[in-house]
């Protein structure tokens, strides 16, 4: 199999963890405040006190299953782009590494977050809520909270892609208007919506991209 069947691949299981991730977010931990400004920390160490499988489970899936196959993406679509655009390649490849980087880091700290807040919440449950809300701040920092690096790597991605002519158009417009999503989470009052912008354009995206990927039996 070549590096861009991989890569496609990798883009389909980038935007399936996409798919579990929001599932989650608006049926099990909706009650919780996830993916808001309100997110109740007490109430996620309560859930957490209860059975911290499942928050585990989530985080290994939307952080460090997304990460490894980004990574393998990253590569195979700098290769993609390089025929056409070989300068915009290396850029890409170096966002896109360096976005990667970042959610591994930030799945790594949550299910640390998780772990610490169990051992404690039985002897202190406050003192729990309180150490979780301060490793979440680090993961939202690291990228759970913005889209920033994300954003940027899509665009890049689509507007080389419009130049090289390396995507489908309809692909590489979505990838424009999911990157500038992903931006404009930056700006506090935007956050939560262009945060879901981001999220549900990359899905389309990721699939988009994953199926010509996939179709590209050009070697290597």
């Amino acid at each position: 199999m070549t590096l861009q069947r991989i890569g496609g691949l990798s883009a389909l299981v980038c935007g399936a963890t996409y798919l579990v991730g929001f599932a989650l977010l608006v049926t099990r931990f909706a009650s919780l405040g996830y993916g808001t400004d309100e997110i109740d920390a007490r109430a996620v160490v309560d859930f957490i006190g209860a059975g911290p499988g499942l928050l585990i489970a989530w985080n290994t899936t939307i952080y460090i299953v997304n990460a490894l196959a980004l990574a393998v993406l990253v590569v195979a679509l700098s290769q993609r782009l390089a025929r056409a655009t070989p300068g915009w390649s290396a850029v890409t490849q170096g966002f896109g590494l360096i976005w990667a980087t970042l959610v591994l880091g930030a799945g790594m700290i949550a299910n640390v977050a998780i772990e610490r807040a169990a051992q404690l919440y039985p002897s202190d449950p406050d003192a729990a809520a309180e150490l979780w809300g301060v490793l979440h701040a680090v993961e939202l920092g690291l990228g759970g909270g913005n889209e920033i690096a994300g954003g940027v790597w899509i665009l890049g991605v689509s507007i080389a892609g419009l130049v090289g002519q390396s995507l489908a158009r309809p692909v590489a417009i979505l990838g424009l208007l999911t990157g500038i999503g992903g931006l404009a989470t930056v700006l506090p009052p935007l956050g939560e919506t262009a945060g879901a912008v981001f999220g549900l354009g990359a899905i389309v995206w990721f699939l988009g991209v994953g199926a010509a990927l996939f179709a590209d039996r050009r070697t290597p």
